[in-house]
């Protein structure tokens, strides 16, 4: 199998949708993400401090370039109004050429 391509998705939970909708402009604003879905209301449930815990949560889905990451990660972390936000990253290992060049030119990679 091919190399992974060099774009990923980085996941990240906020509390409501203005949250959400602020930290997904200023991610594309900044352009260090191509493109940021903003999915819910979902339902996490989850330890926190000795107990488990269950929030109506909204999921940011960031599209960008694993050189990107760094930078994505410290602008959620600094915006974001958790104690420890999520901040996970995941490959993409195959994608439409077109999209991921598409991602490549909004992110001023190629």
């Amino acid at each position: 199998m091919p190399d992974a391509s060099p774009y990923i998705l980085v996941l990240s939970t906020c509390p409501d949708e203005a949250t959400a909708e602020r930290l997904a402009a200023n991610l594309v604003d900044a352009k260090i993400a191509a493109c940021v879905n903003i999915l819910g209301p979902l339902r996490s449930i989850y330890h926190w401090k000795g107990a488990v815990q269950k929030d109506d949560e909204m999921l940011l889905i960031v599209k960008t370039h694993r050189d990107r990451y760094p930078e994505v990660e410290r602008l959620i972390v600094q915006q974001h109004p958790y104690e420890l936000p999520e901040v996970v990253q995941v490959a993409i290992r195959a994608g439409s050429a077109d999209y991921l060049s598409w991602m490549g030119h909004c992110l001023e990679i190629d």
